[in-house]
């Protein structure tokens, strides 16, 4: 399903998934509900949220399809939940405490 994602020009949705993984994937996508849990994407520029109704979807298709600059200007790289390497972070973090603990014990 990824590599028909990435080769797509642009994906209309309405899952939360599809959300997550097409910043990523740098293929705009146009989702298909009225609200969302996932603003960090609607603010990346990747996505855009329409709706439901039938005609504003065709709209905003249409729309895309006669503008590729503003197709092309969804398609910027961006990481709107991270950058992949929040566990690394974490065991540095985990890592300095447990050493700083180790220390403090061998000085008590």
């Amino acid at each position: 399903m990824l590599a028909r994602m990435y080769s797509a020009d642009l994906i209309l949705s309405d899952s939360g998934g599809m959300q997550e993984e097409t910043p990523i994937l740098r293929v705009p996508l146009l989702v298909l509900r009225d609200c969302t849990e996932r603003p960090e994407a609607i603010a990346s520029g990747n996505i855009a949220m329409v709706g439901r109704d039938p005609q504003r979807i065709v709209a905003e298709v249409m729309r895309l399809s006669g503008d590729p600059a503003a197709l092309e200007a969804m398609r910027h790289p961006a990481q709107p939940y991270g950058d992949g390497r929040a566990s690394e972070r974490i065991a540095d973090v985990i890592s300095e405490l447990l050493g700083a603990n180790r220390r403090a014990d061998a000085a008590a």
